[in-house]
């Protein structure tokens, strides 16, 4: 049986995704919503599509990586919301399409890397969460598995 990782641990690095997340988003949106009008100015109206597209699939990894990092943070602090809280996974995205990602700017690209990369860290962290708490109740185990099996 595995130890459940400290609580300070998990908040500092809950922390410090929470706050890599907000300025990768910060970021994002500035080059999304601003820098990039001279850049869509000279993109085909394929590429322009595209573009948009990839905008909106980062903005929702990270509010999806916010809102699970929020959630964390309400059940460190012992929020009174905790028992609908631990239900709280991270959503699903739509995975990006590596050939539209090939055809634009290299900071788009970044961008789109950096929230994918994010999101799967978030995403691995959140699966060490849920098997070190099932680990350390046999109740708990049981609930995930009847919870997964239906």
């Amino acid at each position: 049986m595995s130890a459940q990782p400290a609580p300070a641990v998990t908040s500092k690095v809950i922390n410090a995704l929470y706050v890599e997340a907000m300025v990768l988003a910060d970021e994002a949106r500035a080059y999304f919503d601003l820098h990039s009008r001279d850049t869509r100015s000279q993109m085909t109206p394929l590429q322009r599509v595209g573009f948009s597209c990839e905008s909106l699939k980062v903005t929702t990894r990270l509010m999806h990586v916010v809102a699970w990092l929020l959630t964390q943070r309400a059940i460190a602090e012992n929020a009174p919301t905790i028992e609908t809280s631990r239900s709280q996974r991270l959503g699903d995205v739509t995975p990006s399409d590596d050939d539209m990602i090939s055809n634009l700017p290299e900071e788009a690209r970044n961008l789109i890397s950096a929230s994918i990369e994010l999101y799967a860290r978030v995403k691995w962290l959140e699966e060490q969460l849920v098997t070190d708490a099932a680990k350390l109740s046999p109740a708990r185990s049981l609930q995930s598995r009847l919870f997964e099996a239906f």
